[in-house]
């Protein structure tokens, strides 16, 4: 059977359909609405970082302009329906989920032992009993509240305290949950008192989570290689997925496609043998401007991103100024199926207003009447996330792409 070919414009349209990215943003964005947007997405990934809003507002946000960070909040804090954990880095998850990071919080315990033991954060073993005594007898603690008397360091990641990296491998094994943050600072319970029992103790073995991770993974990215499928999650390793699209490919559960990129070029990819009749390749996108958070879900793969859209970015953050090629922390501009721009922005709370720095059109992408108007209007939608009511544009804010 010949492989199906999907043209750029086709494997864009199926990606962005994927990602909640092809619609016109809108519709309820709490409760229910906003936790199945999440289930779609499969997980958000939080972030500290609040130039304009933190990551995990502004993805959420850019599909539904009504949301505001209290409705996450209460899924999270209140409805217990969200919990936190790690896929390829800190994210809240849906609580259906649960039980397929068993596998995750098994190889979590065996790897961080190791290597927090390598990096000589020297007796954080013994601070794990003291630690669970506590918070059974005195609630929810941060890591401010547990190993009164031990040396404090700077508060990175690479200079903890004993009972700071007890809490956090306690939670990342599976001892602890994540039960709310304040100013993203983690409060720590026991998990039997936060999840009901059936949940704690549903754990699928090895084969049932490599399945289930594939073909959720698969279901949000529309087509894949394996190696695409093991990353998405980062539960199982890239030769655990590959055994799975072997498998699967022979007994006709999956098919092989081609998917096109916007070079012209051809990649081979996994897909579902229904990807042919997908109403999602003839849908055309929303032709809405929008601001995309630099760790949206449609950019996580950036190998991914430059091959379907010709977009290459890099987050700056850990880049020296002068060094920088945009700035500190830049938002892509998506319009339609194209990502149109780059736009260096922050919002001065203090002050009241959205200051844009800078703006850079990508190549080949005129910035007319038009299209500073759309921009103008997302602007006006940011600002009401973002907690400011005016926008200033610095001299110059508009430049040449580079």
């Amino acid at each position: 059977m010949t492989p199906f070919t999907l043209t750029n414009t086709q494997s864009r349209r199926v990606f962005l359909d994927r990602h909640a990215l092809s619609d016109t943003p809108g519709g309820p964005a709490h409760g229910d609405a906003l936790l199945d947007l999440i289930t779609r997405l499969g997980f958000v990934q939080l972030d500290s970082i609040n130039t304009v809003a933190r990551a995990h507002d502004l993805i959420l946000f850019t599909r539904k302009p009504r949301y505001r960070p209290k409705n996450l909040r209460n899924l999270y804090e209140r409805d217990r329906s969200l919990f936190e954990h790690w896929t390829h880095d800190a994210a809240v998850i849906p609580a259906s989920f649960y039980p397929y990071w068993h596998l995750r919080r098994e190889r979590d315990s065996a790897r961080l032992r190791e290597r927090w033991s390598e990096w000589r954060r020297d007796g954080f073993e013994a601070k794990f009993q003291p630690v669970l005594d506590q918070i059974r007898e005195q609630g929810p603690c941060c890591s401010g509240d547990v190993g009164e008397g031990e040396k404090r360091g700077s508060g990175g990641w690479w200079d903890w305290h004993p009972s700071k990296t007890a809490l956090e491998y306690l939670w990342r094994s599976g001892a602890l949950q994540v039960v709310k943050r304040e100013g993203f600072q983690k409060y720590y319970d026991l998990t039997e008192r936060v999840l009901d029992t059936r949940t704690i103790g549903n754990a699928p073995d090895t084969e049932e989570t490599v399945d289930w991770c594939c073909r959720e993974a698969l279901d949000r990215l529309g087509f894949a290689t394996h190696g695409e499928l093991a990353a998405f999650w980062d539960h199982i390793s890239p030769a655990e997925a590959k055994d799975w699209c072997i498998s699967s490919l022979a007994s006709g559960r999956i098919v092989q496609v081609h998917v096109t990129d916007v070079d012209g070029s051809t990649r081979p990819a996994y897909a579902w043998p229904t990807l042919p009749d997908d109403p999602s390749l003839e849908q055309v996108p929303t032709s809405r401007l929008r601001v995309l958070s630099p760790f949206d879900p449609a950019l996580r793969d950036r190998k991914r991103a430059e091959r379907l859209f010709g977009f290459a970015y890099r987050i700056e953050i850990f880049v020296p100024e002068p060094k920088r090629t945009y700035g500190y922390y830049v938002f892509p501009l998506m319009e339609g199926d194209r990502i149109v721009g780059r736009v260096d922005m922050k919002a001065h709370r203090a002050d009241d207003v959205l200051r844009v720095r800078a703006l850079w059109p990508e190549r080949k992408v005129r910035w007319g009447k038009g299209r500073q108007a759309a921009f103008e209007a997302e602007l006006d939608r940011v600002i009401k996330l973002a907690g400011v009511s005016q926008i200033a544009f610095d001299d110059g804010w508009l430049r040449t792409a580079l």
